[in-house]
C-alpha cells in the first residue's frame, strides 16, 4: 500500500484562517485536526498519552483539510501549527506547495507496527477510509452496485451529497464510472443525476446525512465504515456494502508543518497517535476509525481482515482529481441543490 490510496474539503470560512497562534510553552505541540469525531478522539486517547509518556501538552486546532492548506499559506514563515492531518487531495496540494518539513520515519518508536508503504518522506498514516454504500436492510433490497443507487426501489430512498469530501468525491467517481465516466470525467453522473432528481429523497451536506439516515429520512446513501459503525452502535438499522467493482479505500496522514518550532515533539505526537494502545481505543466505541496499526485486530464488520487486504481496493489518483475538483463542487451546488 501507498498514499495513493486515496476526507473532508469542507470550507470553514475566511475567518477560521485568520486565527493566530497562541504563545505555547517549550513543552507543547499544535497538531490541526479535523472537527468533530477527530478532534473528541484525539482529546480523549492522544493527549493522555502524550503528556504521560513525554510531558508535552497537546493544543488542537479543529480545521478541515483545505483549511489547514489555506491557513499555513497564509501564516507567511510562521507555522499557525506544527502538524497537519490530511486526506490524500490536500496532501499532494500541501506537498506541492511546500508545507512539510521532510519526514524521517526512523524516529518513530512505533514505526515497525505500520504496513509496509504506511509512512514516506512527507508523513505516515494514522488511519485508513474504506468507502462504499450503507443502506437500510429492513427498507430496502441489498444494492450490489453504484449504478443502483439510479434505480428503482434504492433513488427514491437515496442521500445525495457532493464532492466537498474525499469519500463524496471519490463515491460520485465510482458511479460517473458506472455510467462510462472516468476518474477525470464525471460528466455521465450530471447527466444521470439530471434524470432522476426529482425522485432522490434527501440533497445535502456531507455532515447532515447520518443524521437524515438515522431519522428515516433516507435510507440508502455513499458514505466510509466508520459512520456505518457509529449508527450501527446507536441502534440504527444499516448495513455497508462493497460494490461488485470494489470498495474504495485511501489513507489520513500526519505531517510535521515546514518551519515548526516543535519538532521534537511533533514527532513524539505523531509516534503517539500510531502508537497500540491509542490505535486499539480509537477502533472502539464510539470512534471506530479503521486502524494503520498492525498489533489492531479489525472490527468484525469491515469488508476485510487486515490492512494487506487493501491492496485489493479501489484507488485514484489525487494529482489528476485536484485541479478538477473544484469545479466539479460548484458545479454540483448548482445543478444539485433542491
Amino acid at each position: 500500500m501507498s498514499f495513493t490510496i486515496g476526507r473532508r474539503a469542507a470550507l470553514m470560512g475566511a475567518a477560521a484562517l485568520g486565527v493566530a497562534r497562541p504563545a505555547l510553552a517549550a513543552g507543547s505541540v499544535t497538531a490541526a485536526i479535523y472537527p468533530g469525531a477527530w478532534e473528541e478522539a484525539f482529546r480523549e486517547h492522544v493527549a493522555p498519552v502524550l503528556k504521560r509518556q513525554h510531558g508535552i501538552d497537546l493544543e488542537m486546532q479543529g480545521l478541515f483539510a483545505v483549511d489547514q492548506v489555506a491557513k499555513f499559506a497564509a501564516s507567511r514563515g510562521a507555522p499557525p501549527f506544527d502538524c497537519f492531518v490530511l486526506d490524500p487531495g490536500p496532501r499532494i496540494t500541501a506537498i506541492e506547495r511546500g508545507q512539510f518539513e521532510r519526514f524521517d520515519a526512523n524516529r518513530l518508536a512505533n514505526k515497525a507496527q505500520l504496513p509496509d508503504g504506511m509512512a514516506d518522506e512527507w508523513g505516515v498514516a494514522t488511519g485508513a477510509q474504506v468507502v462504499g454504500i450503507a443502506y437500510n436492510p429492513k427498507k430496502l433490497p441489498r444494492p450490489t452496485g453504484w449504478d443502483d443507487l439510479l434505480k428503482d426501489p434504492w433513488v427514491s430512498k437515496l442521500g445525495l451529497t457532493g464532492f466537498g469530501t474525499t469519500f463524496g468525491t471519490v463515491s460520485l467517481i465510482e458511479l460517473a464510472k458506472a455510467f462510462g465516466g472516468s476518474e477525470t470525467n464525471v460528466e455521465p453522473v450530471f447527466t444521470e443525476l439530471k434524470k432522476v432528481l426529482g425522485k432522490i429523497a434527501a440533497v445535502g451536506a456531507p455532515a447532515a446525512m447520518p443524521g437524515l439516515f438515522q431519522q428515516g429520512q433516507c435510507d440508502i446513501m455513499y458514505t466510509n465504515t466508520q459512520t456505518v459503525t457509529t449508527l450501527k452502535d446507536r441502534g440504527v438499522d444499516i448495513e455497508f456494502v462493497a460494490p461488485r467493482t470494489g470498495a474504495v479505500s485511501f489513507i489520513t496522514t500526519l505531517h510535521i508543518a515546514k518551519g515548526s518550532p516543535a519538532v521534537d515533539n511533533a514527532y513524539k505526537y505523531i509516534d503517539a497517535a500510531i502508537s497500540q494502545p491509542v490505535q486499539k481505543a480509537l477502533s472502539e466505541a464510539p470512534y471506530f476509525f479503521v486502524p494503520v496499526n498492525k498489533g489492531v485486530a479489525l472490527n468484525a464488520s469491515l469488508p476485510m481482515r487486515s490492512l494487506d487486504e487493501m491492496s485489493r481496493f479501489v484507488t485514484h489518483d489525487w494529482a489528476k482529481i485536484n485541479p478538477l475538483r473544484a469545479g466539479w463542487i460548484d458545479r454540483f451546488n448548482r445543478e444539485m441543490a433542491k
